[in-house]
């Protein structure tokens, strides 16, 4: 976007629908006008230009390429509404005359509205929209004297009752959604669900289902739903995930052992099983009484393992609090082909959370809340900051707190010129919080260049810490491939960014004291050795930390000394692209496909190592998964009554398998927290709780006036894959040795001491 482009708010009095899909910009003194899905800017032609560019109406605009089918047929119909109008200005007579041509138009329209739609013209509505572009074309036919209605009266009906059928379907559609998506909304209500739960991917086969039983089908009672129906949707979750564990045998597994403080203060451990074709939940166990205890807890982490079975097993994922530590320590000694490893989101989010507590960067930090916490706690203010950002939030919901400080830091930095050209505007001077103490101090820190330099640079450091973050929570891929060149660039990102070895050692020690076992883990060394895509974009040799690693994860886990030998032949093969891996495809698909699917493609020659390979990258890296605030786990283990004990012990793990199973869907769970929502309540609570003074005058903090929100991401950096950010190159042995040093010098120390 150039520079001299000056974002212009669109206001509420422009009711053209094409305004939701464009952004305004004044240049000079003309105001120009952009496609927020392609791009393209137009520099004449008005909100008619961008309309025809949207529908694809050819002649006065480019088409545009990028806009979503729905938005395109809306800005068609819009079109066509304008048609109508300008037909309404003929002559009366000039319909009656073409009415079998108008008539037959009509009934194409009607056709093609329906087969749209889905709905039946069925009748009348109970209530006509004067506005409806539809209700013009009703109007033309009916408003004819009484004399030439007489005289064309056979065919005028007809006309009449295809023009009404066409009505019918434009606003008993509208009527119709209303009346569905009420009664939608009074159920949740009444019910206290949360409000995402529509954007579950069993929502719409529910409505689907409930309307292709028709208006008698009689509702599940409470017996039903506690009796046959949980006994039948039990079967169907086992039934579905024999499915995954049939893939134990070739991919392996890891079990996560996930860790959830209630506000009670009991504390739970939930099981869980990942592999790559899915997630499956094993059960929850309150812990509350064997947390402390590393007996008991090996014990439990024990019978798990058995459980799932320790031949598929290559990792035991746990957070890292000590009593873990000397748990898996034991379960490794008892299982010679598994290892413990720690949550590497945890890792990450200590790594974050510590980089918070610098000084320049918590200031930073606690200026941008006073920012966020002004805007979220006043209609007025967030109304305009809307209008400004083109419907963009300032604040961008992460998985946990920590996170969140930095990725609205970076969303902020983003909106930089739009948030000032809001409070250099006439609109804000005249607006009556411009003048609070809180408007003050935010048109005092929007303009100060320094809060903006420091929002940047950490968003420079932070960025990369973060996409490790989104990759070991990823549900596109098994991590295991990536996240230790993850980490590399992360600390690369740094040192490149600060220069001097004093500044940007600070960085690394925190980076370094958290991730120190991660750093030493060969699970994490192998997957870096055995991703293709990094293996052979390194320069010069492997570092021995990664050659060291891959070694040991061959002993551990291959325990057949005969399959070790031919496994290390078979890696000079891979080392040096010999057959089907030099291929051209082989060479191309290293960026391309995933880790795991490239062996099982190209590796064919080297059976042995392939096996291995799969299996490796084939692991995820954290236990991020359920959303366990939706799930009555504390129930569970409150009930003393031994029936219902089963009873919800059932229910619960049909809600978290059935909640697993949908990780990986491309539904509207994708979509990012709105940061007033409820589920984002906790994660944002530092950005828009309102202070004491905010809550008293609620003058400007009724929520009913805010404006509806629009998706739009034009003004935001692109959201791209976080694998493609790796790049190639891994030449900085001074990351790679970091580690090593580290150790040499704490054992000197010793020594010395």
């Amino acid at each position: 976007m150039a520079s001299n482009l000056e974002p212009i708010p669109i206001t509420s009095q422009k009711h053209d629908p094409a305004w939701k899909h464009c952004q305004m910009f004044k240049n000079g003194e003309r105001v120009q006008l952009k496609c927020i899905y392609c791009g393209k800017i137009f520099k004449g032609g008005g909100i008619h230009r961008i309309k025809e560019h949207l529908a694809g109406h050819k002649g006065n605009a480019s088409t545009c390429l990028r806009v979503p089918s729905d938005v395109r047929l809306a800005m068609q119909e819009s079109l066509d509404g304008v048609v109508v109008k300008k037909r309404k200005k003929q002559k009366i007579a000039e319909e009656i005359t073409n009415v079998n041509q108008v008539s037959s138009e009509i009934d194409a329209f009607a056709n093609q509205v329906d087969a749209n739609t889905g709905l039946h013209i069925i009748g009348e509505p109970d209530t006509l929209e004067p506005s409806s572009s539809l209700l013009v074309i009703r109007e033309g036919t009916s408003n004819v004297s009484g004399e030439r209605r007489k005289r064309g009266k056979s065919k005028s009906s007809a006309a009449e009752v295809n023009a009404l059928s066409v009505s019918t379907v434009g606003l008993g559609a509208k009527s119709v959604n209303n009346h569905v998506h009420m009664a939608i909304g009074r159920f949740l209500f009444d019910i206290g669900a949360p409000l995402d739960a529509v954007n579950s991917v069993y929502f719409q086969p529910m409505v689907d289902s409930i309307v292709s039983g028709g208006s008698g089908t009689l509702m599940p009672s409470r017996n039903d739903l506690q009796g046959w129906i949980l006994k039948k949707s039990v079967e169907e979750v086992k039934s579905d995930n024999d499915k995954v564990t049939a893939a134990w045998g070739r991919t392996g597994c890891s079990i996560l052992v996930n860790q959830w403080n209630t506000q009670t203060g009991r504390i739970l451990l939930n099981f869980l099983v990942y592999c790559p074709e899915g997630t499956v939940f094993l059960k929850s166990v309150d812990a509350s009484s064997v947390i402390n205890s590393s007996d008991t807890l090996y014990e439990l982490l024990k019978q798990v393992v058995e459980e799932v079975g320790f031949k598929h097993v290559l990792q035991v994922i746990t957070n890292g609090e000590e009593q873990y530590i000397v748990t898996g320590r034991r379960l490794a000694e008892t299982f010679p082909t598994l290892y413990w490893s720690p949550c590497a989101a945890h890792c990450v989010d200590l790594i974050l959370e510590d980089f918070a507590k610098l000084e320049w960067i918590n200031a930073t930090i606690e200026q941008a809340r006073s920012i966020t916490r002004f805007i979220y706690n006043h209609s007025v203010v967030l109304n305009m900051v809307r209008r400004y950002t083109f419907s963009n939030d300032i604040v961008e919901p992460a998985v946990t707190r920590s996170a969140t400080n930095f990725t609205t830091l970076t969303r902020m930095a983003d909106l930089k010129n739009n948030l000032h050209a809001m409070v250099t505007s006439e609109e804000w001077i005249d607006c009556p919080y411009s003048k609070k103490p809180g408007g003050l101090e935010m048109l005092d820190l929007v303009s100060n260049q320094s809060f903006w330099s420091s929002c940047a640079l950490i968003a420079q450091l932070t960025n990369p810490l973060l996409r490790v973050l989104r990759m070991v929570g990823s549900k596109k891929r098994p991590a295991m491939g990536y996240v230790y060149a993850g980490m590399y660039r992360a600390k690369e990102t740094i040192k490149k960014e600060l220069v001097k070895r004093d500044d940007y050692m600070v960085y690394w020690n925190i980076i370094d004291h958290w991730w120190e076992q991660q750093w030493h883990h060969p699970l994490h060394a192998a997957g870096f050795y055995l991703n293709p895509r990094i293996f052979y974009s390194m320069e010069g040799d492997m570092p021995n930390e990664m050659l060291s690693g891959m070694l040991d994860c061959i002993e551990k886990l291959v325990p057949d000394v005969k399959v070790q030998d031919k496994i290390s032949k078979e890696i000079n093969s891979y080392k040096n692209a010999v057959g089907d891996f030099g291929r051209k495809m082989a060479v191309r698909a290293r960026d391309t496909l995933l880790p795991a699917e490239w062996w099982s493609t190209y590796g064919g020659s080297c059976p042995n190592l392939s096996r291995l390979a799969i299996r490796v990258l084939s692991q995820t890296c954290s236990t991020l998964g359920l959303m366990q605030y939706q799930i009555p786990f504390e129930k569970l283990h409150e009930t003393r009554n031994c029936l219902e004990h089963h009873r919800l012990r059932d229910l619960i793990f049909v809600q978290c398998n059935l909640q697993l199973r949908q990780i990986g869907y491309e539904s509207k769970q994708q979509d990012s927290m709105q940061p007033m929502s409820l589920e984002a309540t906790t994660i944002v609570e530092d950005w828009v709780t309102g202070i004491e003074t905010f809550l008293e005058d609620d003058t400007y903090s009724d929520w009913t006036a805010l404006d509806a929100l629009s998706a739009n991401t034009m003004l935001l950096r692109p959201s791209s894959d976080e694998v493609e950010e790796l790049r190639a190159g891994f030449d900085d042995y001074e990351i790679f040795n970091r580690m090593k040093e580290g150790d040499k010098e704490n054992v000197e120390d010793n020594v010395v001491s």
